[in-house]
């Protein structure tokens, strides 16, 4: 699926939670993917199978949230001008994580919260104490929100501290792969550049993050100290950085804002990737194959424009025709899981058995690789529906609803699914645990 929205898996299974508005895309996954494997082989975490995801939304962040995952916005890849400025990001959330810095900062935080706790007590008894005397001066609310004020502060030194090994951590990284560090001074200065008006009047205790001039500075000596920092990025990799960066214009911009920045005076091909893109999505979808087939002549081993032009044919109603380029995508592409999912709706659509039997196929193997994947279960459900297999139909739609983070209707699902399975079958088993398991925020009732 070229662009597809999702809800984050950890997010989705608490019930009542917010659905983070992610991205899922082959082609960019798999080039972020080329991004971090050396930094992260540097870094001694290429056996933890990290993963970068995306969340769409505009603004320029990127940040950690536990050892498994890597979150970048897609602005700030919309807005890195070359591969080197996003490796130079990754490689500092790469610093946090091979740093220990989140279970130590859930260390900090629980011993702080003890800390305030007996810091309010004391403040109380205290406040007490002079009450009864008659003879306190100043506020009782002083005795209790000065040492926890003091506690806050220590706390955000301790990020800032983080912050700063993050920084070292990732230029290592760098030059232990044979990268530019540029790339990562260039983004937190231009960042840093952004917030030096908010930083003169900031106070520098209260902040999670070094002050931008100090922390530029820092970065700016370790950084030009490297013997790669005139290295750039390989003419093959700056074009595959540039054609997802068209791509998301393409897929989240409008017609007219992608026509602005994709004028028709330029014929490069990432303009033309993303003139295409727009072109199906907001115009006629004869123009928009025609446009596709273009990038298919000029680069005829690109899995993703085969993967495009897949898209737009069954989303513009003709399924049929959009299975070979599906097909085609799939055997190119070094990661087709997401791919064929897409081809699987395909296959859906068609509403045949022998095609229904193919999906199966295909999406247990996906499946294998995107366990969490929602979209994945439904069409999975479907599949077997269509091949007449009940049992397996409803055990993928309670996976899908409970991927989805509706618990309720996944236990309603797998209820049925369970008396549809042999008593101890692994179909029973897994749609035992989906009836067993426990609502968000507290026991089963």
């Amino acid at each position: 699926m070229s662009i597809a929205m999702a809800a984050a898996p950890t997010v989705a299974r608490a019930q009542g939670a917010p659905r983070v508005p992610l991205i899922r895309d082959a082609e960019i996954e798999q080039l972020l993917r080329d991004y971090t494997q050396p930094i992260l082989r540097a870094a001694g975490l290429s056996q933890q199978n990290i993963q970068v995801t995306i969340i769409n939304d505009r603004s320029f962040n990127a940040f950690v949230m536990d050892g498994r995952r890597i979150f970048i916005n897609a602005g700030a890849l919309m807005d890195a001008k070359t591969p080197n400025e996003v490796i130079g990001v990754l490689a500092h959330e790469s610093g946090h994580i091979a740093g220990g810095h989140l279970s130590r900062l859930r260390q900090q935080l629980a011993q702080a919260q003890t800390q305030s706790i007996i810091a309010m007590l004391l403040g109380v008894g205290a406040a007490v104490a002079a009450a009864r005397s008659g003879g306190a001066s100043g506020s009782p609310m002083a005795a209790i929100l000065g040492p926890q004020e003091t506690i806050r502060r220590s706390l955000l030194s301790y990020q800032r501290a983080q912050e700063e090994q993050a920084d070292r951590a990732g230029v290592k990284f760098l030059n232990a792969t044979g990268q530019s560090p540029k790339g990562m001074y260039d983004t937190f200065k231009r960042l840093g550049d952004e917030m030096l008006f908010a930083a003169r009047t900031a106070d520098p205790y209260l902040q999670s993050h070094p002050m931008p001039m100090e922390r530029v500075a820092a970065l700016e000596t370790q950084a030009k100290s490297s013997p790669y920092w005139d290295k750039k990025d390989s003419p093959e990799l700056q074009l595959r950085h540039d054609l997802m960066r068209a791509k998301l214009a393409g897929f989240l911009d409008r017609g007219d804002t992608v026509a602005r920045r994709y004028p028709m005076s330029d014929t490069s091909l990432p303009a033309r990737y993303a003139r295409a893109i727009a072109t199906y999505r907001h115009a006629g979808l004869g123009n928009a194959i025609a446009q596709i087939d273009g990038l298919i002549r000029t680069q005829p081993n690109n899995p993703y424009f085969y993967e495009l032009k897949g898209q737009a044919l069954l989303e513009g109603g003709r399924a049929g025709e959009a299975i070979a380029p599906l097909q085609h995508a799939v055997r190119l592409a070094p990661h087709p899981a997401l791919i064929q999912i897409l081809l699987a709706q395909a296959l859906n659509a068609v509403n045949s058995p022998k095609s229904a039997q193919e999906a199966v196929k295909l999406l247990r193997t996906a499946l294998a690789q995107e366990p969490e994947s929602a979209d994945g279960y439904a069409q999975l459900a479907m599949a077997y529906g269509r091949a007449g297999d009940l049992a397996q139909a409803d055990l993928a739609s309670a996976l899908a609803a409970f991927m989805r983070g509706d618990g309720a209707t996944a236990r309603q699902i797998a209820a049925r699914a369970k008396a549809r399975f042999p008593v101890g079958s692994p179909g029973w088993v897994k749609a035992d645990d989906i009836v067993s398991s426990k609502p968000a925020g507290g026991a089963r009732r």
